[in-house]
């Protein structure tokens, strides 16, 4: 878990760092050490009381662990401590962060967008419906059923009507059941899932912005979850025509903090049109702007945000550059491939019944069962038993309906069924499926 390596590359970095303030006064602040080294041989004790996140063998929800990089260089800008509120309270790394922002909507084909990096999927989704609430007042916003639960409470929270939209068997949104929303002329905003986190769908992006066009309605794509996979060589051709189309859309968001290996919390919201800034116009009469030029914290619904989060995503991008056939595009291509001999083997097994095939790394899948309620119980029960064998997997509540589709025997005596999901977001997923499957056969089995 703990790479020497990186110790020493912090080490180093940190006394490259303090030689830029080599020409101050001396001065120390007061230390404790010993007092400090009590406390936080307790707090890793505590920190113990974790799942193996990094590890291989858990396959549950979608935590990814950070690359060294952004760790190391997260760590490093600490002892400078930087806010990007304002650039006199982070001035180096408020740059790097338009450096980054500047490459993350090159992947989305925009030039020069609007955006800024968020505390996470949630700010980020919040700044641009309050965006889109601004430019469509009192309009409805509708997204998917198994899109975030976030959008209907942030659609709250700003005072905004909201619909969810049915899905198909394949987890996206049912075209007719937007265009019957639609006709109502009450709609605003479409929310377009680019990678939902339950079931790994990506929602009909192309046919989606025509009903767009025809009825005036804005559209936002959530791509917190699968916003790098653009850079995939291994798409499907019909996932890769959402992908392709993000260039059309109003606003994004994507969540660095998940495939983009950088630790919580780093989301970022783009905005294409880049006057949609002036929403956030403001004049504050206690920070100090000390450049006339448009800063960070003026297009930002939040105000004090972490400096080192910006640093911390420009050494991964330096290191790994958002482009196709680099090494991110080959470590997303792994996820995909391992999602999809994952469920090869699901289906082999008379244990397990997966559902769709996975458009990205996501994989649900029931438990062989004559009954729904019967089914979530061997479920629940692998659940536990695995955890025992320290292979660690997620849980999600389906409508029966959808898993019947894919096992049409099962009896529903009750309306939804628990499944088991796991998200292969690791590049070293692919390579333990044998044992993974192993554990989860002798689970089921018991």
């Amino acid at each position: 878990m703990i790479n020497p390596a990186e110790l020493e590359l912090l080490r180093n970095a940190l006394a490259k760092l303090a030689e830029g303030y080599e020409h101050l006064p001396d001065f120390t602040p007061d230390f404790d050490a010993d007092a400090a080294s009590e406390v936080l041989q307790t707090v890793a004790s505590r920190m113990q009381d974790n799942y193996p996140y990094y590890h291989p063998q858990y396959a549950g929800q979608m935590l990814k662990p950070p690359h060294a990089v952004a760790r190391i260089a997260y760590a490093m800008s600490l002892w400078v401590n930087p806010n990007n509120h304002a650039l006199d309270g982070g001035k180096a790394s408020s740059a790097l962060e338009k450096e980054c922002i500047v490459d993350l909507g090159r992947m989305y084909g925009w030039d020069s967008p609007l955006g800024h990096l968020t505390g996470g999927g949630t700010m980020a989704n919040l700044e641009a419906l309050w965006v889109a609430g601004r430019l469509r007042p009192g309009k409805r916003v509708i997204a998917s059923k198994q899109a975030h639960y976030t959008h209907s409470r942030i659609s709250e929270v700003l005072g905004l009507p909201f619909s969810p939209v049915p899905v198909g068997h394949d987890g996206r949104m049912d075209l007719a059941e937007i265009e019957k929303l639609l006709m109502a002329g009450d709609v605003g905003t479409i929310v377009a899932t680019i990678g939902n986190t339950g079931l790994g769908a990506v929602d009909r992006l192309p046919e989606i912005l025509e009903l767009a066009a025809k009825y005036d309605a804005r559209i936002h794509a959530d791509a917190a979850y699968g916003g790098y996979f653009g850079l995939a060589n291994e798409l499907r051709d019909e996932t890769r025509a959402a992908f392709d189309n993000l260039v059309n859309v109003d606003s994004i968001v994507v969540d660095p903090h998940k495939h983009g290996l950088q630790p919580y919390g780093c989301g970022c919201v783009l905005f294409r049109n880049a006057d949609d800034g002036r929403f956030y116009k403001h004049d504050s009469p206690f920070t100090s702007f000390s450049s006339a030029e448009l800063h960070l914290g003026e297009i930002s619904l939040e105000c004090s945000r972490p400096g080192a989060a910006a640093v911390a995503l420009w050494a991964t991008q330096q290191l790994f550059p958002l482009e196709k056939g680099g090494q991110l595009s080959k470590w997303l291509d792994r996820g995909l491939l391992a999602a999809r001999d994952f469920r090869e083997r699901l289906d082999a097994s008379k244990n397990f019944q997966p559902l769709m095939s996975p458009e990205l790394d996501i994989v649900c899948y029931a438990l062989t069962a004559d009954t729904a309620r019967n089914s979530s119980a061997k479920a629940r029960r692998v659940f536990e038993l695995a955890a025992q064998k320290e292979l660690h997997l997620a849980m999600i509540e389906l409508p029966v309906d959808l898993v019947r589709t894919y096992a049409p025997g099962l009896e529903a005596d009750a309306e939804t069924i628990t499944c088991l999901r796991s998200v292969l977001m690791k590049p070293e997923h692919k390579d333990w499926l044998p044992q993974i499957m192993a554990i989860l056969e002798e689970c089921a089995s018991a």
